[in-house]
């Protein structure tokens, strides 16, 4: 098939809409698939549109849909579009009722979703292969903080929570991730140089950027809102235990029962958990870990391949060519 991937996703970015439409593009590729990532509707010919982002990508859904009315269209909602709510987020639900499938990145993302599309929602969840490392740093306890300093990811809350951390503690954390608002940029840049616990490196190439999370000992997540965070998941390939705001976009990926939750805001909170963390106290830091190696299948690659070939089989079952899926 032909398939046009649309979303906001400009060229080489790192941000974590750009990050999953290069994946599902390598992953339909691989499958035999002639893939096209865009921004916009480029006015050609496909057999599939694939829509990252619901109000985002709406121009480009509906440009598509009267160039090419015969062909099906998957919606696929990210964070900014469930969360509080798909109205909230500017949804326009009359597209999702012209979806053909509607995809989610995560179990808890179906529950925003209107009960009449459920049926045709399916979850699937991102991929990472294994990702290996140096060694954590004997000296130090260094913690992985990969976020764009955007107002949903919180991006003090972490900063603030370390400065309430006892003066013995070894705890360090180095912040990975780019700006786009100046006073943000000018607040990190002042927390990097005078909190010694606290390194912001800026926007970094992603693979710096995951070799700094493989040599961690937490990856902590500070997010309001997530459909699905990208993180999460490289987290579980890397083998890092995960520390996480109590967000449907979490648990969904880590479940109800994970051990690693805070409140969202809390930064006393975020700090007790990794003061106990650092110390292994009642054997948190031993459960984190064995919790992430127990969710690690989740981001197989193969997983994810599996449940897009399923979805276009059920979308576009004339030309999916795939034997014996049902």
């Amino acid at each position: 098939m032909r398939i046009l991937v649309a979303g906001p996703v400009p060229a080489a970015s790192d941000y974590g809409n750009g990050v999953t439409a290069r994946r599902w593009a390598s992953l339909l590729g691989g499958l035999g698939h002639e893939v096209r990532v865009v921004q916009d509707y480029d006015g050609g010919t496909y057999d599939l549109l694939i829509a990252l982002h619901a109000r985002k990508s709406e121009a480009a859904i509906r440009a598509f849909r009267a160039a090419c009315p015969a062909a099906p269209i998957v919606i696929a909602l990210t964070g900014t579009d469930l969360y509080p709510d798909l109205v909230s987020g500017g949804v326009d639900l009359t597209l999702l009722e012209a979806a053909a499938r509607v995809v989610v990145l995560q179990p808890q993302g179906v529950l925003q979703v209107p009960e009449a599309l459920r049926s045709r929602t399916r979850v699937i969840t991102q991929s990472m292969p294994p990702i290996s490392g140096e060694a954590p740093a004997g000296d130090r306890f260094e913690i992985a903080f990969l976020a764009h300093a955007r107002p949903v990811k919180d991006p003090l809350l972490l900063s603030e929570a370390v400065r309430l951390l006892p003066p013995s503690s070894r705890i360090t954390v180095t912040h990975v991730g780019g700006v786009r608002e100046d006073d943000i940029g000018d607040r990190l840049r002042a927390e990097s140089a005078g909190n010694p616990r606290y390194s912001w490196l800026g926007a970094s190439p992603r693979p710096e950027a995951l070799a700094v999370l493989a040599r961690s000992r937490l990856l902590v997540l500070t997010s309001r809102h997530e459909g699905g965070a990208n993180v999460v998941t490289e987290a579980l390939a890397a083998g890092v235990p995960i520390v996480s705001t109590r967000i449907p976009g979490s648990v969904g990926l880590l479940g109800e029962d994970y051990a690693g939750y805070f409140p969202v805001g809390d930064a006393a909170a975020l700090a007790a958990v990794l003061d106990a963390a650092e110390h292994d106290r009642d054997g948190l830091y031993t459960q984190l870990r064995r919790q992430c190696a127990a969710r690690r299948a989740s981001a197989d690659p193969e997983r994810e391949t599996e449940a897009w070939k399923r979805l276009l089989a059920e979308a576009v079952p004339e030309k999916a060519g795939y034997e014996g899926v049902r």
